[in-house]
């Protein structure tokens, strides 16, 4: 009896793990369906799931606007510099909190994190106008600056959390072997910590990559990303619906590759010293 009901409730946890997982993957499913269908059929009422005439116009279109190369260069360039230039900085701070920390080390994590919930719409004026003065407004160096520090206080909280994990007895250890702070944060605590490290990484890829808001306002040509391509298909006549999913699938694509082939260090990662 205890076996069937454990069975059943193992098929009732899959069933609903399924269902959400369909729930939230199917807006992807739809823009990518939609990529391939022609204008009139992205509208047709009622709306056509698989059985329309199949085209690669929208996607040929897309290539002949637009430089799709140079927004996905870009895109790697910003998201790729911002993600290493945020963990080389977090490291350090994220190890001073997790070994040496003080009375007021909680109340520093606690808010850095709060940071995260003012609204970016708030402090856009400033950063908009410090842009114009130092020569920042619509270049690389410029947003990969603002998505490291927007991004800097998830990256310490994930480090700090994983750095905690590890036993401080080891790197006192490798202090009195006679390694100096470098030594120990590249050789002891770094290869202990590389899973939670690899998921911090990619989690902040990830968000550097989907950053919309700071990209579209402080870019408009030359460094603009993946985020500002999308956003190019909204134009005064209207949204061109086959158009738009076609740039917005082969915006997606490469992030939705990379977390497929890397969803099991991510996950490895994310779930870091959970069990001991």
């Amino acid at each position: 009896m205890a076996r069937a009901v454990t069975n059943t409730r193992k098929t009732v946890n899959t069933v609903i793990a399924w269902s959400i997982g369909l729930l939230i993957f199917f807006p992807i499913l739809w823009t990518i369906l939609t990529s391939f269908k022609t204008e009139a059929q992205a509208i047709n009422d009622p709306p056509l799931f698989l059985f329309f005439d199949w085209t690669l116009e929208n996607y040929a279109a897309v290539q002949e606007r637009s430089n799709y190369m140079r927004f996905l260069w870009n895109s790697i360039i910003i998201a790729g510099g911002s993600t290493l230039l945020g963990v080389i900085i977090a490291v350090p701070a994220a190890w001073s909190m997790a070994f040496v920390p003080s009375k007021r080390t909680k109340d520093i994590l606690l808010w850095m994190l709060s940071t995260k919930m003012l609204p970016a719409v708030g402090v856009l004026y400033p950063i908009y106008l410090i842009f114009i003065q130092l020569g920042l407004l619509d270049t690389r160096v410029g947003l990969v600056v603002v998505l490291m520090l927007i991004n800097m206080p998830i990256i310490v909280w994930m480090l700090y959390t994983y750095f905690r994990e590890i036993p401080v007895e080891i790197l006192e250890a490798s202090r009195m072997d006679g390694a100096s702070l470098r030594d120990e944060i590249l050789y002891v605590l770094a290869p202990m910590a590389l899973p939670g490290i690899a998921s911090t990484v990619l989690l902040n890829f990830i968000l550097a990559w989907n950053e919309a808001f700071w990209t579209l306002n402080l870019t408009a040509a030359k460094a603009a990303p993946l985020t500002a391509f999308i956003a190019s298909y909204s134009s005064p006549e209207g949204l061109f619906f086959a158009k738009l999913s076609a740039a917005s699938t082969m915006a997606i694509a490469p992030i939705l590759l990379l977390g497929w082939f890397s969803q099991k260090q991510l996950v490895r990662g994310l779930t870091f010293g959970a069990v001991k």
